[in-house]
């Protein structure tokens, strides 16, 4: 009978680096509005730098204030893979320290994202590695387990599958399924395109549609007095 709380899955199925380049240099934002405006971990985790995030969720399922998988899942994690570490959103005690995120960095992994605390926050900020926490606290953590490895976790609001496409940047996180990747890359780009176009005629002092705005008021029957 499996250890059910206790348990390390080796391996799953990752994408094709190809499919996750797709997003490189994608805003978060017009990435969420081609999503339902829904596909966002929730803005408490925020960035500790600007390194910008980009590859494949490896998940980690830690006790409150215990990291003893966290490490387990350093040494596992292979380039390009971003640990994400759902620590049931608690604070009083960090996580990781600059010493994980360097160890991190040596063996090229792509970046935390931690629903629990950090330490170190100020040489995190030096670091050109991407980490995304809640909220920073000195107290160190305990290694005494459980926890499970490559498993589905939630993680600031979102269900996060091993495997899946995460994009960061100074906005946020949002999390995308492999199966809906490349028919989303090419929605977000188009998007991209009429943003950039919509700055260029900013630019040139050329005004914007905006009847859309009256119309949408007297669709929702809003009353001018």
């Amino acid at each position: 009978m499996s250890n059910l709380g206790f348990r390390i899955f080796p391996d799953f199925e990752r994408p094709d680096r190809e499919l996750i380049e797709l997003f490189r240099d994608l805003p978060v934002a017009n990435i969420d509005d081609n999503m339902g405006r829904i596909a966002c971990v929730d803005s408490a985790i925020k960035p500790f730098n600007k390194a910008k995030l980009l590859g494949c969720a490896f998940t980690v399922k830690a006790p409150q204030g215990d990291n003893l998988m966290f490490h387990k899942a350093l040494d596992m994690a292979k380039p390009g893979d971003i640990l994400v570490v759902a620590g049931f959103g608690y604070v009083e005690r960090s996580l990781c320290g600059e010493i994980m995120m360097r160890y991190a960095m040596l063996h090229k992994l792509g970046g935390f994202v931690i629903d629990g605390a950090i330490r170190d926050a100020e040489g995190a900020r030096d670091l050109d590695f991407p980490v995304y926490a809640r909220g920073v606290n000195p107290n160190g953590p305990y290694k005494n387990g459980p926890g499970e490895i490559n498993v589905p976790v939630a993680c600031g609001g979102q269900v996060i599958f091993p495997g899946d496409i995460l994009v960061g940047d100074e906005d946020g996180i949002v999390v995308i399924r492999p199966q809906d990747a490349r028919e989303l890359a090419e929605k977000v780009r188009k998007t991209n395109d009429s943003e950039t176009k919509t700055f260029e005629n900013m630019a040139k002092g050329i005004g914007m549609d905006r009847a859309w705005v009256e119309k949408a008021l007297q669709d929702k029957g809003c009353e001018f007095c």
